[in-house]
């Protein structure tokens, strides 16, 4: 493979580097800002605060009702993310593992959901989900993110578990085993990379989304974190180190999550990307 020259790779850390900064000033600004008393913030936004005022984030997870918005969140989030990765496994086991005559249309038609605009389904989701009498209610909400993930979930690890070879289940049928133990214990624990990527992607999404939550949920009790958040800055339009220590408060589960699963998420996509 043909070396880069060292012009071409300096010039690599720069880009990405650069990349890297715009990214993180805007969250530094916003967490070092969520420290500041409003006459700090007022006077000069962009210096650093003299002391650091915990209550901003006590009274924003008092006034935003954030414990609530929370544990939706974190319901609505992790069954949909459990659900989502367990069939997208089970589809790519079949499909990478197994050849028969309808595969190729199989795979295709997952392939495809990855080209259908999702929030353009937003209509005839909120009429189905009107029929079946599911608005206002958890399931409004899993099932859309469930069905809009597979597709995703299903390319990465069926490009991933693509390279595994056959030896591996000729062995596990020889010692007795059923396809669904060979699955789960052979094939499984050797898909964690996949399976990493999978999940932080499927997490951030369903942590962050805001539109389908916005018009399936209309229900204080039942409403999840973006919406509280901008039910939030609404009613706080004066105060922004409230909005700040609200909208960090918010991130940091995205924050600590990728950073459990962080060491395996190149490893997963390059995987999923090149091979099958």
């Amino acid at each position: 493979m043909k070396q880069r020259s060292p012009v071409f790779k300096l010039f690599a850390y720069i880009f990405l580097g650069l990349f890297a900064l715009m990214n993180l000033v805007p969250i530094f600004w916003m967490i070092i800002n969520s420290f500041k008393s409003e006459q700090e913030y007022a006077a000069d936004p962009f210096s650093l605060p003299t002391g650091f005022h915990i209550s901003n984030y006590v009274k924003a997870w008092d006034i935003a009702n954030m414990d609530t918005y929370f544990i939706n969140s974190f319901l609505i989030t992790f069954i949909s993310l459990i659900v989502t990765v367990f069939l997208g496994a089970l589809a790519a086991f079949f499909l990478s593992r197994f050849e028969f005559k309808l595969r190729g249309l199989t795979y295709g038609l997952f392939l495809l959901g990855m080209l259908v605009p999702i929030h353009a389904t937003l209509i005839p989701i909120f009429l189905i989900m009107q029929k079946l009498s599911l608005i206002d209610t958890y399931f409004s909400l899993i099932l859309p993110y469930t069905a809009f993930h597979l597709s995703l979930t299903v390319f990465i690890l069926e490009g991933f578990m693509r390279g595994f070879p056959k030896d591996m289940e000729e062995s596990g049928i020889m010692d007795g085993a059923g396809i669904f133990r060979i699955f789960w214990s052979i094939i499984l624990p050797l898909t964690r990379p996949a399976m990493a990527t999978v999940v932080i992607l499927n997490f951030i999404y369903n942590w962050n989304e805001y539109l389908f939550a916005l018009v399936l949920i209309t229900t204080n009790s039942l409403k999840t974190l973006p919406l509280g958040l901008a039910n939030f800055v609404g009613l706080e339009t004066a105060n922004y180190t409230l909005q700040m220590a609200a909208l960090t408060i918010a991130f940091i589960p995205i924050v600590v999550f990728y950073l459990l699963l962080q060491k395996q998420l190149v490893t997963g996509m390059t995987a999923g990307a090149v091979k099958g």
